[in-house]
């Protein structure tokens, strides 16, 4: 794997689109992103969903972040702050970009090009 490959979860129910919040996904999708963007399906993985009624519950929150740590970025339909805030204490950024899963992956890729960019000139 090249330095600059790394991996995105795909919160989706069917495998094509990211249509799942969060807290409430059974299956995130990883794809590896390579040298010139070249995206590539890895694996399926289950969790099991953290969102209960409205209430989180923290231990399944962690595990299940646990399950993802090899991923640098989450791509969801919606999550909430303290999801994101603890993704982010994981070294994980999430991203609410629902859709198309081949379509969002394009956004996000385009959003890393970006930020990167700005990064080189700060």
């Amino acid at each position: 794997m090249d330095k600059d490959a790394y991996k995105i979860a795909v919160a989706s129910s069917d495998g094509i689109v990211v249509n799942n919040h969060f807290g409430r996904a059974k299956d995130f999708y990883i794809y590896q992103i390579e040298d010139k963007e070249q995206v590539h399906f890895l694996e399926k993985r289950s969790v099991i969903p953290v969102c209960e009624c409205g209430n989180h519950d923290n231990e399944k929150l962690r595990t299940n972040l646990e399950k993802l740590k090899d991923c640098k970025y989450l791509l969801v339909s919606r999550i909430g702050s303290g999801a994101a805030d603890m993704a982010a204490e994981s070294g994980i950024e999430s991203y609410e970009i629902p859709g198309m899963i081949e379509e969002s992956i394009e956004q996000l890729i385009k959003y890393i090009k970006v930020k990167k960019l700005f990064e080189q000139e700060g």
